[in-house]
């Protein structure tokens, strides 16, 4: 059978886009970006994607990586646990994504855990959280409870002289599995059982009243009290007015809050804040040449210079800046390689010093307790000496204590199975 040139030359065309198009695909190095643009957790989160955005930019203009540029994947899994899911598996299987960065809630992480192990891939978490997991497919960027939680009720104790403890928190894991450790914690350091008191609400609690009396009523025994609050999202803002509204006052019955930022006070009214505490590793306010260039850089890319930086965009830095690291030492993108560079990357914090990544997958920080001023910035009124190296294990939860993680050859997890190679 003759055929046509017209034909033979369509053939050749379409030949050649078949093979042009991996080749084209190739040309970039592929970032996914899994943070919820709308729901519940927009309100946090948007900032994180952007942030990503502004680095693999930042990357681009020193030339990207390895020769190619840098492309951010975004999705949004809408504030939906079962999505994020989905959207990670999309990222990976069809995106074709070298590395995620995302997630902000602890159930949003571990609905993606599953994910990432089966295709290994590798998510980068940047929110402090209750520990209890060490993934080789997750490195940790966020505060254990060791660099956040345990030191926040140190300070508390020895400066505020607290002997009376409420366990405020939002009803999901990591609030439950943080107290669990507080708890613990601070019955081991001679606290009764009468002296802590445990509440937990639902995502978006906006009826304080009777909750706010129980803990006023709890602190007026006589003995300083003190709120720890993992209370997430933004059902602080009813929570922290329905204090003022009761004459509650930082003098009284101070809070220290994890999850209230500078991002969190943005627009909001501060003044039933006033002289609250939060803990972090990282505030907009220190003043350290590192920062003040980060900011710089970060109101110039989002075209406003009142917009603020908060602890989980340093720690997407920190992931970020290490990330890129490993793929330069390894020469690839490979998820073995990449993770096996990992190990023993160092980066300037914000705060002027170094973190570290350890080998199960944390990083050391700094540690910071900041007192809520009336702009919605934090004055640093103590800080750690030194980064604590993260843990991933909690030594207070008794089926925790023999547990270490050792992601270095030969792979060891102490009391988990010996990991997997795809």
């Amino acid at each position: 059978m003759k055929i046509g040139t017209a034909s033979v030359f369509a053939g050749a065309v379409m030949a050649t886009a078949a093979m042009v198009a991996p080749a084209l695909a190739q040309d970039t190095i592929k970032v996914g970006v899994l943070h919820s643009l709308s729901g519940t957790m927009a309100i946090s989160e948007t900032t994180l994607k952007d942030v990503m955005l502004m680095l693999v930019e930042e990357q681009n203009k020193k030339g990207g990586l390895l020769g190619k540029k840098l492309e951010a994947v975004v999705v949004d899994p809408a504030s939906n646990w079962p999505l994020f899911a989905e959207k990670a598996r999309e990222l990976i299987s069809q995106q074709k994504v070298s590395a995620v960065f995302g997630c902000w809630t602890s159930v949003s992480r571990k609905s993606v855990l599953p994910v990432f192990e089966e295709l290994n891939s590798l998510l980068f978490y940047p929110v402090q959280y209750e520990g209890e997991e060490s993934s080789r497919n997750v490195f940790y960027t966020g505060a254990a409870p060791n660099q956040q939680a345990i030191p926040a009720v140190d300070y508390l104790a020895s400066e505020e002289k607290v002997v009376r403890w409420v366990l405020a928190g939002t009803d999901y894991v990591y609030p439950r599995t943080t107290n669990k450790i507080l708890e613990s914690y601070l019955k081991s350091k001679g606290v009764k059982s009468e002296d802590i008191m445990i509440n937990y609400t639902p995502f978006g609690h906006s009826d304080w009243q009777s909750i706010v009396a129980e803990i006023k009523k709890f602190g007026s025994a006589g003995k300083k009290t003190a709120v720890v609050s993992t209370i997430n999202g933004d059902a602080n803002v009813p929570f922290y007015k329905e204090l003022g509204n009761q004459g509650v006052k930082a003098t009284d019955i101070p809070v220290v809050a994890f999850s209230v930022g500078e991002e969190e006070l943005a627009g909001i009214d501060t003044k039933p804040l006033l002289g609250h505490l939060a803990a972090w590793n990282y505030f907009m306010s220190v003043k350290t040449p590192e920062n003040d260039a980060f900011i710089k850089k970060w109101q110039t890319f989002i075209k406003n210079p009142k917009r603020v930086t908060n602890d989980p965009m340093e720690a997407h830095y920190i992931g970020f800046q290490m990330w890129v690291q490993a793929v330069q030492q390894a020469g690839t993108t490979d998820v073995n390689a990449v993770r096996q560079a990992m190990y023993g990357q160092k980066v300037k914090n914000l705060t002027g010093g170094t973190s570290v990544m350890g080998v199960n997958h944390h990083i050391s920080k700094p540690v910071l307790i900041g007192e809520i001023k009336a702009d919605g910035q934090f004055n640093t009124v103590w800080k750690t000496k030194d980064p604590l190296p993260g843990a991933a294990w909690s030594p207070y939860i008794p089926e925790s204590a023999k547990l270490t993680a050792d992601w270095t050859y030969p792979w060891v997890c102490g009391g988990c199975e010996k990991p997997k190679f795809n």
